[in-house]
């Protein structure tokens, strides 16, 4: 009964549905829900009195509790099930591994200029439920969603998705790397003649490019390739390279739009192509070239996404604690030449291997916090590359601040936050408060 589980019983009641509400930790409802609470273990045959249930993004889908109610017929989805339900706003639905809330936070900022504007919701901000409880539907929705909130839906129709990018994640939440995917690819399963997709580069998504085409479906592909790489052409939106320089570009009017990556106030080329796919977005539902072109020069990126915190004890400090995984990580490694790298915390179960050559080029020390620090150690001594056990944030900001270097310093931790923290969010704002400790000392 986190926000989402309030969202849905709110909403409920709103269409005369009656409600009870499931908690396994010890909760209170809002003043507003005037409903049963159970609080506990669930269990199965209680849940299998009730007509339908709902389960929210947090609930692991497989508990035995849930699998013997569904195996007993009992319905059961999740908030987006509902929501598709009631609402018949054309839907623009991000998903991906990484770079979601940066890429629906663009969008909605460009559509917001539509007439009718574009609201937004799902796993950013606002319950989804929420932004069709009120009388009038919004123009446009765009709905960041997750593998949770997909896995949960038996079906999904958005006029214009994208999937951004798939990598390991939520290695806890999911059997497998396999039902993991399948979950992010229920996105595309009902889109037909008259919808759009965007897709990367990559040739292991060929094969549902052309299964998309077949149906219908205008397919955008997006990533970063060389001038010279012929495959350059059949590229929708992304970064062109050069020996010199990266350009961020899109297709609108039928010809290419380019912006120098280095006018871009926000940092890293794995933000730069989250951007490219909004711009593409942006241009398929007829914003102005302008408009979308001032939007992208003057976008700064959002809270702990590699977003430069200050500068203060001789170095750049950026708070990156959204990188809850190696692969994000890896991303914000690639951004600098060299920099002192403060990570760790709950590892999920993923496999640190992937990021040895990153590190090996970019990062001079690393600095360790988190409980689960034998990994990290594990992953520096191979890759050569010296480090400190910081143990805490604020520990770490005071040793890193000492390093005789005057390299940035970068919080990507490669983690999941909730052996310290309550989430990624709290862990930066803790990462923020100890450097201003630090100027304040200074």
């Amino acid at each position: 009964m986190g926000k989402t589980g309030i969202s849905i019983a709110h909403f409920l009641l709103q269409k005369g549905i009656l409600c009870e509400a499931f908690d396994e930790n010890t909760s209170t409802l809002p003043d507003t829900l005037h409903i049963p609470l159970h609080c506990g273990a669930l269990e199965s045959n209680v849940l299998q009195t009730f007509d339908f249930i709902w389960v929210s993004p947090g609930i692991h889908w497989e508990k035995p509790a849930l699998q013997e109610a569904r195996h007993a017929g009992v319905p059961m989805q999740g908030d987006l099930g509902l929501f598709l339900e009631y609402c018949n706003t054309p839907l623009i639905a991000i998903t991906g591994t990484n770079g979601k809330t940066t890429t629906t936070q663009i969008i909605q900022t460009l559509l917001e200029t539509l007439p009718g504007g574009c609201d937004t919701g799902g796993n950013i901000g606002t319950p989804m439920l929420d932004l069709i409880a009120q009388d009038k539907l919004p123009s446009r929705i765009a709905l960041e969603l997750s593998s949770f909130q997909l896995e949960r839906c038996n079906h999904i129709h958005p006029h214009w998705a994208v999937l951004l990018n798939i990598q390991p994640d939520h290695a806890d939440m999911h059997a497998n790397e396999e039902a993991y995917l399948a979950a992010k690819l229920r996105l595309f399963s009902h889109q037909a003649a008259g919808d759009t997709a965007m897709l990367p580069v990559a040739e292991r998504w060929d094969a549902l490019s052309e299964d998309l085409c077949k149906r219908g479906v205008q397919v955008h592909r997006f990533g970063q390739l060389s001038e010279d790489d012929p495959a350059i052409e059949t590229l929708a939106a992304g970064i062109v390279s050069t020996d010199k320089q990266h350009s961020l570009f899109w297709h609108q009017d039928g010809h290419r739009q380019s912006i120098n990556c280095q006018r871009i106030p926000t940092r890293g080329l794995h933000q730069h192509i989250n951007l490219a796919v909004a711009a593409q977005a942006a241009a398929d539902f007829g914003v102005s070239n302008k408009v979308i072109r001032e939007a992208i020069s003057s976008f700064r990126g959002l809270p702990h996404r590699l977003r430069l915190v200050g500068h203060v004890a001789g170095h750049d400090w950026f708070d990156d604690s959204k990188a809850t995984n190696p692969a994000a990580a890896q991303a914000a490694l690639n951004s600098f030449e060299q920099s002192i790298w403060i990570c760790g915390g709950l590892r999920k179960g993923l496999d640190l291997t992937p990021l040895s050559n990153t590190i090996s080029q970019h990062v001079s020390h690393a600095i360790i916090i988190g409980k689960e620090k034998r990994p990290y150690i594990e992953l520096l001594q191979k890759a050569g590359i010296s480090y400190t056990v910081g143990g805490t944030i604020e520990r770490a900001v005071v040793m890193a601040a000492s390093h005789a270097s005057s390299l940035p310093i970068l919080l990507s931790p490669a983690a999941a936050s909730q052996d310290q923290f309550a989430n990624y969010v709290e862990r930066g704002r803790a990462f923020a408060k100890a450097i201003q400790h630090l100027e304040k000392q200074s």
